[in-house]
């Protein structure tokens, strides 16, 4: 598989809650949490045969004291944090379930839309400078999940990426079915 330059997608909201079913790890795109412009940022994931999203999410104060870890890292912008990576709620996708997220600002945007848009934007332009350390992370964490030498912390932490797959597998059929 040919990893890409990364991108930021929204994925199909029907497969999410397929994902959800299986693995409460799964995060929402539901529009009654406000979560239906959540967006991934496109990984391929080497080791595996299956294309991977990490969700990307605005910052919280609880960030700010967090520190870049196997399963997490923080989008900054000069000294302001602007965005973190939740490695440990990656995804499995393929091309049925995701849509290119647009970033380019129009007239018609509103003030909110428009600042969503710039700060995404932001966020994206990071991930691209640092795209061989997040794909470098993506793996290792894929790995190390599946391995013994994962602690059972970070076991929990983590989404099951076997049993997603295998929902992606159920998806892929569904839809090319």
């Amino acid at each position: 598989m040919k990893q890409n330059r990364l991108n930021l997608y929204l994925i199909d909201m029907k497969y999410v809650r397929n994902l959800a079913k299986t693995d409460d790890h799964v995060m929402s795109v539901s529009p009654q949490a406000g979560k239906e412009t959540r967006p991934f940022v496109d990984v391929v994931v080497i080791c595996g045969t299956e294309k991977y999203c990490i969700p990307l999410s605005s910052p919280k104060p609880k960030h700010r004291s967090m520190k870049n870890d196997v399963d997490f890292t923080k989008i900054v912008d000069g000294e302001r944090l602007i965005g973190v990576l939740n490695f440990n709620n990656m995804i499995p996708v393929d091309e049925s379930c995701i849509s290119l997220l647009d970033l380019k600002v129009s007239l018609k945007d509103d003030a909110q839309t428009k600042s969503y848009k710039i700060m995404a934007a932001k966020q994206l332009s990071w991930c691209q400078r640092n795209q061989d350390a997040i794909i470098k992370k993506a793996n290792k964490l894929y790995l190390l999940v599946q391995s013994e030498k994962a602690g059972s912390f970070l076991k929990k932490r983590c989404c099951d990426f076997k049993k997603l797959e295998k929902v992606l597998q159920k998806w892929t059929g569904v839809q090319n079915g």
